[in-house]
């Protein structure tokens, strides 16, 4: 052991202030990607969200600047001028200076509050070059600047404005030297402020960016609240029935809003908030929630000789098929497991939501019989398809233990057993499959060829699924099982690598492929196994010597440097079955010059990924041709 390094108590580094934000941005962000760059405006928008939802702010404004700082405006009451007697500045400074100040903790400031445990607007200061700070109270602006986290100046008056006149503007510009991109994308910040509009009744939300000329703007407000956002996550789908049910009210301090509506797809859409966070883990007002239903369906199908006594009761995933809905608590002193605030852990919560949603919804269908008997029918066929699907999957199990693990023919499965060093590339077509299986590196990559489009599960109970033969084949050659019998532990390959033709068809394709692994084997794409393999575009011969482009940039980029002339001959790959094994080798499937791109899922943004599948793969054309119209700027190598 080595005696060189001194270890004594001048070694134990006190991070002072923000420092210890800037040391570790990772613990309080939770990355320095472009997830957490993003996640800087969420906290100063929360901070102004708190407002609304105490009663005093009705509009916010979010602004992306020419040079990408960012402006939140609010007209809530202002953040407090006077001096903090206990830290001796002004309260406004202790806000932004101070990590775990500010006015959510002891029920004084505010009843219910998001954001980060109160470190939020503290962490965006010290994350920024810059940040500064206006403020109209009392009559008068103020105004303050930080810079990376370290007053520049003393809190100061600048102006004034009218006595009634509150409210205020937060500037801030990342830090370069902290994140590993700077660039807002305002998509992104979309789909987050229009979740926020949603979730804060009347609460009206602009978002600008000042980047684009014309500026774009797009402004969100909700009187329905969280009814419309039921609405606009169902409108790739149809609906059931007509009205959204609604159910609110407060038991043991727990504020509960519950909207849902059935719809004719097979997914259960089901998100949960607490004081507007989503908590992608669900937690204890999801269980009340899922509580609730299971016990007034059954309730009422027995009363009503829906269900006879001798039928099995209603399992909630049966009621819950094509359920979306929407479960947004206000509570004062959230808990939550983990910093993240990924589960709610409050044992009131559940008896709250399961209190309110079982009183009222009981009442609803004792109201509305023919929603009732229509949401019964659905359940029963659901039922039914359920036990068919476990039919499918025992006779499916029972072959598998007399064949010894037996995996699809079509699957040329690779030598090694380890996942961790194993591959498999799912192929369109057995043209593109034979150059695959020439290809490969018989030691880690298996090859699975699929014969055409695969099942739209979209559009599919899961027994229709389990007929596939092409999503069978998948099934078991991944090993993990799906839905309840999912167990990421027995995952053959570390990478499932979907490698289809690089035109409209392979899209398609590639689409329908993910909407399986979204619905049904979500983890695999949560837990970074699943990837998008990059053919090339083109290919550019020159005095024999050969070049690849997987885009039309690249193609001008390669044509720049080898001089454009009558010698060059450039040929547009239609599909993986035109290249020769050496050339699918080379260019899609060998680890040191390949390009794979990983699909990831952002959960703070779920309900948007399952909007974006309904919409592409539902059956309703109106939302479709409405996302192609919206999107169509971002088409790239559109054949035609």
């Amino acid at each position: 052991m080595s005696q060189n390094q001194e270890y004594g108590a001048d070694q134990i580094q006190i991070l002072e202030g923000l420092e210890a934000v800037r040391k570790r941005p990772g613990m309080y962000i939770g990355s320095t990607s472009a997830r957490g760059l993003h996640h800087l405006v969420y906290e100063i928008v929360d901070n102004a969200v708190d407002e609304a939802l105490a009663g005093f702010c009705s509009h916010i404004i979010v602004t992306i600047n020419p040079d990408n700082s960012i402006t939140v405006v609010d007209d809530g009451r202002g953040i407090p001028t006077g001096i903090n007697h206990k830290a001796g500045i002004p309260a406004v400074e202790v806000v932004f200076t101070v990590l775990h100040a500010g006015g959510k903790f002891g029920g004084g400031g505010y009843k219910v509050s998001g954001g980060l445990h109160g470190v939020g607007a503290s962490v965006v200061n010290a994350l920024s070059n810059w940040l500064e700070v206006e403020i109209c109270r009392d009559g008068k602006i103020y105004k303050q600047r930080y810079e990376r986290g370290t007053t520049m100046y003393p809190l100061k008056e600048i102006g004034t404005c009218d006595k009634d006149q509150t409210g205020t503007k937060v500037t801030f510009s990342p830090d370069g030297s902290i994140f590993e991109e700077t660039v807002y994308d305002y998509d992104t910040l979309k789909v987050r402020l229009r979740e926020t509009a949603f979730l804060t009744k009347n609460l009206k939300i602009t978002l600008r960016d000042e980047r684009v000329d014309p500026v774009v703007e797009d402004v969100f407000h909700y009187e329905g609240g969280i009814k419309e956002f039921v609405t606009y996550l169902n409108r790739g789908n149809e609906p059931l029935y007509p009205e959204v049910i609604y159910c609110e009210g407060e038991k043991d301090g727990v504020y509960v809003e519950v909207a849902m509506q059935h719809n004719d797809s097979y997914n259960d859409s089901s998100y949960s908030f607490v004081n507007n966070i989503v908590t992608p883990e669900g937690g204890t007002h999801l269980a009340g929630f899922r509580g609730a239903l299971t016990k007034t369906f059954n309730n009422y199908a027995r009363e009503n000789k829906i269900l006879k006594d001798s039928d099995a009761a209603f399992s909630g995933e049966d009621i819950r098929e094509g359920l979306t809905a929407i479960i947004s608590i206000k509570i004062e002193e959230p808990q939550f497991e983990g910093q993240t605030k990924q589960k709610l852990g409050n044992s009131e919560a559940r008896g709250a939501v399961d209190s309110i949603v079982s009183e009222q919804l009981t009442y609803f269908l004792e109201q509305n019989p023919t929603v009732a008997k229509s949401i019964c029918e659905k359940t029963l066929l659901a039922q039914r398809a359920r036990e068919a699907a476990r039919k499918a999957r025992d006779l499916t199990r029972r072959k598998t233990a007399l064949e010894g693990m037996s995996l699809p023919g079509k699957l040329a499965d690779c030598s090694d057993k380890d996942p961790k060093n194993c591959e498999i590339f799912i192929v369109e077509g057995d043209s593109a499959g034979g150059s695959a299986k020439t290809a490969r590196s018989r030691a880690t990559q298996a090859i699975l060829p699929l014969r055409g489009k695969i099942l739209n599960v979209e559009k599919a109970r899961e027994d229709k699924i389990y007929a596939n033969a092409e999503i069978k084949a998948m099934i078991t050659a991944f090993g993990t099982g799906i839905h309840e019998d999912f167990d990421i532990e027995k995952l053959r390959y570390h990478k499932i690598i979907i490698m289809t033709d690089a035109d409209v068809d392979g899209a398609h394709i590639a689409t329908l492929m993910l909407t399986f692994l979204y619905r049904f084997m979500p983890e695999l794409i949560r837990q970074g196994y699943v990837y998008l393999a990059q053919p090339p575009l083109y290919k550019i011969e020159k005095n024999k010597k050969v070049w690849y482009a997987y885009s039309d940039e690249e193609l001008k980029q390669i044509i720049n440097e080898i001089g454009r002339d009558g010698n060059n001959k450039i040929q547009r790959y239609k599909g993986l079955g035109e290249m020769d094994a050496e050339q699918l080798w080379e260019t899609t499937m060998d680890p040191e010059r390949r390009i794979l791109k990983r699909v990831v899922i952002n959960d703070e943004n779920s309900s948007e990924v399952d909007v974006t599948f309904s919409t592409l793969m539902g059956d309703k054309v109106e939302p479709r041709r409405e996302f192609i119209e919206e999107n169509a700027k971002y088409v790239q190598n559109l054949d035609i």
